[in-house]
């Protein structure tokens, strides 16, 4: 709450704070795919852990100081696929993974963050059931990079783990529809 009435105070807005976690997830990306593989390796887990943090505050925000809107709510949904998208699609560089297994990484989350939206046409409630919501696939793409960071030999392992994730994405919508339905 103290971060967040300083930033009221400097007239931050809610979708100031949506912005700038897609933009920080866009530097992320571009400098990620761009870099040498092992520099960015770090940066990705705290840039994730920062993503985070805007998105918890931008709606503390939006609730705190009445700033809901339509138009937050479409920026922040939209900016949450786009970030997802920006950040996840350059883990294509992590060595020994399967090209497609990344694309269907990213395929799921998104219509797995559809589901979700979905839910709130069908019951009026946005649905975030997991086990492989947002933060999830955030934990995991920056364990991941860790991991490789620290040298862990993960190309044995990397595709069983992204089809681990991708069987997660499956449940995660299925629960997310299926809970849609109760009220």
């Amino acid at each position: 709450m103290p971060v967040l009435r300083v930033l009221y105070s400097w007239k931050i807005t809610a979708n100031h704070l949506t912005i700038l976690a897609i933009l920080l997830s866009a530097a992320l990306g571009i400098g990620f795919w761009l870099h040498p593989f092992g520099k960015m390796l770090l940066v990705i887990p705290v840039g994730l852990l920062l993503r985070m943090a805007l998105n918890a505050l931008d709606g503390m925000m939006a609730r705190t100081y009445n700033m809901q809107s339509k138009m937050g709510e479409v920026l922040n949904e939209f900016g949450d696929v786009v970030s997802d998208m920006f950040i996840y699609l350059p883990l294509l560089k992590l060595p020994g993974v399967k090209w497609y297994l990344i694309v269907g990484f990213v395929m799921l989350g998104i219509l797995n963050e559809f589901a979700g939206l979905l839910a709130k046409s069908i019951s009026g409630e946005r649905r975030y059931d997991g086990p492989m919501g947002k933060s999830d696939r955030a934990l995991l793409t920056g364990l991941t990079c860790v991991l490789y960071y620290f040298s862990v030999p993960m190309e044995l392992y990397i595709n069983y783990v992204f089809i681990g994730a991708m069987a997660l994405l499956i449940l995660s919508t299925f629960n997310r529809l299926k809970n849609s339905f109760k009220k």
